[in-house]
């Protein structure tokens, strides 16, 4: 049975920052979760393996998982919902994965909703395109590795073959796949 919500719904478009055609997902999560929880979603929506160290950006103060060794003032994520950090309609901030790659994700607040009977939350509603491999090296990166694989005679192209596991499509994107895994 879906979970009732009496929480506000908020739709967030996620955007994969320099991506070039844009990767980006639709979702709509209740205003109650903690940004550790949108951490989770963005993950799986995304297509991220939760392999790397994270942060939101938020108003120029970060959100995270702190730890004795960060460099600068982090608040823990596990105690803010994202009703507590976001504005209104038209709302961004920024959420960023893996600092070596820095993905940077810019998230727009699109609509702020009632939720919908039978519906159940999160949910990805839309997107484009698959998510770039891990360790690829960031939308640098990426595009290094589309050229290779797309050209047979490209010199890495056999090498980025055999080490994204034989094949890549960039064009997918598995709406059921991605609400399967988020329930």
């Amino acid at each position: 049975m879906p979970k009732k919500s009496k929480d506000s719904i908020y739709r967030l478009k996620v955007t994969l920052r320099g991506s070039k055609p844009p990767i980006w997902r639709r979702l709509l999560v209740p205003d109650s979760i903690t940004l550790y929880k949108l951490h989770d979603i963005i993950q799986v929506a995304m297509g991220w393996t939760d392999s790397h160290l994270h942060q939101f950006i938020i108003e120029n103060e970060y959100y995270g998982i702190p730890h004795p060794d960060d460099w600068r003032p982090v608040i823990d994520e596990r105690n803010y919902r994202l009703k507590k950090v976001t504005q209104s309609e038209g709302f961004q901030f920024i959420y960023e994965y893996d600092f070596g790659d820095s993905w940077e994700h810019q998230i727009l607040l699109e609509k702020i909703q009632p939720p919908e009977p039978g519906i159940e939350y999160p949910i990805c509603t839309k997107g484009k395109r698959a998510c770039p491999p891990e360790d690829v090296g960031g939308v640098w990166g990426y595009s290094d590795f589309l050229e290779a694989i797309n050209d047979p005679d490209h010199t890495e192209h056999d090498s980025y073959i055999e080490w994204v596991g034989g094949e890549f499509d960039a064009e997918k994107f598995n709406i059921e796949e991605i609400n399967e895994a988020l329930h």
